[in-house]
């Protein structure tokens, strides 16, 4: 019997061995990352839900880290309240169950308030995010009637495909052709092989997606706009202390010109920034 409990102990401290062994394994490889952003929540703590596929306001660098125009204006936030900031990407369409929880403080991300008022707690808006045109600069093509019978792409599910089969019909009207593909790389593709003749799409994405191309001077951004819409930081309503420190430091921000240093960062205009 003696022998049988020798055994039997050796077993269970190698199963707590290999089972700690995993969980460090686990831990190294990042595999828990969201799960420990999410339960870090305090007072003290700041956590950002962000979609992590939306450059240039937030996503994931060529080192494996998030970063991005509207999680360094957070970074920046923490910093100047001895807050922790945590970078928490969500499923876009899980993003109110988060919030709603607890498990994010905040939206910010390139985050549309119109149509969506009465639904957040908000920040007053901070960017004016302008629906515009990119096409070549030697296309000869200067303004929005220069469009008519060309062809124009856009992504599926954006507010400048909304707009266009919206309120703005009109102009998509005169258009041979408007078509959405899967992402902006592959319009911008389609638009540097003469696919298409003009790409419709947010400007805070055009400028950054043109400031890193081989040679942005190929492309220009169409003067007239298609429509507007106007970006906001989403908090869960009721909690109006924190949606009021973070106002009152991003005013502060916007003041000392820090806004407009990240903004240009990204290659974001400051005539996009909304100053209040």
């Amino acid at each position: 019997m003696k022998k049988i409990g020798i055994i039997f102990a050796l077993v269970l401290v190698a199963f707590l061995v290999m089972g700690t062994a995993s969980a460090g394994l686990f831990d190294f490889l990042g595999g828990n990352d969201a799960s420990s952003d999410a339960s870090a929540n305090d007072d003290k703590t700041f956590i950002v839900g962000f979609d992590a596929e939306f450059p240039p306001y937030g996503f994931k660098n060529d080192s494996g880290n998030y970063t991005g125009f509207d999680l360094d204006l957070a970074k920046e936030v923490c910093k100047r309240n001895n807050w922790t900031f945590k970078a928490q990407p969500v499923d876009w369409d899980a993003k109110d169950a988060e919030l709603e929880s607890g498990s994010i403080d905040c939206i910010w991300n390139g985050f549309t308030m119109d149509g969506r008022e009465n639904d957040y707690l908000w920040s007053d808006p901070y960017f004016d995010n302008k629906q515009i045109f990119v096409v070549k600069s030697d296309s000869g093509i200067k303004t929005i009637s220069d469009l008519e019978g060309k062809t124009v792409e856009t992504q599926k599910d954006s507010s400048a495909l909304a707009a266009l089969q919206g309120d703005n019909k009109t102009i998509a009207d005169t258009f041979a052709t408007l078509t959405d593909v899967a992402d902006y790389n592959t319009a911008f593709m389609d638009l540097e092989s003469g696919a298409c003749n003009a790409v419709a799409m947010d400007i805070g994405v055009a400028e950054y997606d043109i400031k890193n191309k081989k040679n942005p001077d190929d492309f220009s951004i169409l003067d007239e706009h298609i429509t507007t819409e106007k970006y906001g930081i989403g908090f869960k309503k009721g909690n109006d202390d924190l949606k009021n420190q973070v106002q009152e430091t991003l005013n502060d921000m916007f003041e000392d010109g820090t806004v407009l240093k990240i903004a240009q960062k990204y290659g974001i205009s400051e005539d996009a920034l909304i100053q209040q």
